[in-house]
């Protein structure tokens, strides 16, 4: 996943030369340039071998952004005998992980930060009598310990994971998440967050992915300027479009009326909406809305170890070059100017309604 420059790893090729002695690579490495130096007949797994071994970042967590092609690619490689030098001379290669301390330092803050909510709730229950609940649904109650998301994880490399990780607390326990997941018997292996610079490109924003009918459910949690979160009752229009290709992959109409029909039993089962201000939630973000022109929650359930990025189900037609961390941020200020001046004409013209002479 991309990360920020000042903090951590972005390696990316600066020059790419086919010397007598082998292939080398510079590449920018918390911020200082190393070369790395392959056989001139490297292969894209050679380059992955190499990264593990002098970056400690393991094949796991690499990702390889190819531009312009052939695009996004992730170990275990489709095809891992791609040659380096078979690359256009002007490709650009971003890699794209985290190191393994890295990961193992959000592990330990969410561990570390579990066991003080732990600690909290010990405190409150504390001299309290513990009474058994004889009106206790055990069904509902073993339901829904089968039927939820077996892992949440939000992205290490980006700004407090640990606020991610509660977004994401919060969309398991939704209680209309759980009642529609219940009712489907709908079960998740992974749910995590998305890096919203890696899948924004010039033609549209990905909202969400599906990855082989469940296995992996990923949502564009943050903003893409990385200024905040998105609004939540949006990322939880998008879960249940997601969890609606647990059953079906395409985007025809037996989907959409699945689809609707699970936003239909989230909203019926969401008992919780009426017990908050919306202005006091930690997510709530009144200028975030679906815009159907230039978002789209996927482009399909789709299938096997890696995704494209541009969305685009021709082989025809060439994926979107992905915008880079700056373009992002320029255009979520454009949006923002857009909105903030169509506000100002609605006020105008409440102020100073038209009249018949």
């Amino acid at each position: 996943m991309a990360s920020e420059p000042e903090r951590h790893p972005s390696p990316e090729v600066l020059s790419e030369d086919e010397q007598q002695d082998g292939l080398s690579l510079t590449v920018q490495y918390h911020g200082q340039p190393i070369t790395l130096t392959l056989p001139t007949d490297a292969t894209i797994s050679d380059l992955s071998i190499l990264v593990a071994e002098d970056l400690q970042i393991p094949a796991t967590n690499q990702k390889f952004l190819i531009s312009p092609k052939p695009g996004l690619l992730r170990p275990p490689f489709k095809d891992p005998t791609l040659r380096l030098d078979s690359l256009p001379q002007k490709a650009k290669i971003t890699l794209l992980g985290s190191t393994t301390q890295e990961v193992a330092d959000v592990d330990s803050a969410i561990t570390a930060l579990r066991q003080k909510q732990q600690a909290r709730r010990a405190a409150l229950n504390a001299g309290r009598k513990v009474q058994v609940n004889r009106h206790r649904d055990w069904k509902t109650v073993t339901e829904e310990a089968t039927y939820t998301f077996a892992a949440l994880r939000p992205l290490p490399h980006l700004h407090q994971p640990e606020k991610s990780l509660r977004f994401l607390e919060r969309l398991r326990d939704d209680p209309g998440i759980k009642a529609a997941m219940r009712k489907h018997k709908f079960a998740v292996g992974l749910l995590t967050e998305m890096d919203p610079a890696e899948h924004t490109t010039h033609e549209s924003r990905t909202l969400g992915l599906n990855r082989n009918r469940g296995e992996v459910i990923e949502l564009r949690l943050r903003t893409d300027a990385y200024d905040g979160y998105r609004d939540y009752k949006v990322i939880r229009k998008t879960l249940c479009h997601e969890l609606a290709h647990n059953v079906i992959g395409p985007h025809n109409a037996e989907f959409h009326a699945l689809w609707n029909q699970i936003e239909k039993e989230v909203e019926k089962n969401d008992w919780s909406r009426g017990g908050k201000s919306l202005g006091q939630e930690e997510f709530y973000n009144p200028g975030d809305d679906y815009v159907e022109d230039d978002d789209h929650c996927d482009a399909g359930g789709w299938e096997g170890g890696s995704y494209v990025l541009g969305g685009s189900t021709s082989s025809s037609r060439p994926a979107a070059e992905p915008l880079s961390r700056r373009e992002a941020m320029a255009r979520a200020a454009e949006e923002r100017a857009k909105k903030q001046k169509s506000a100002q004409k609605a006020a105008e013209h409440d102020n100073n309604p038209p009249t018949n002479e």
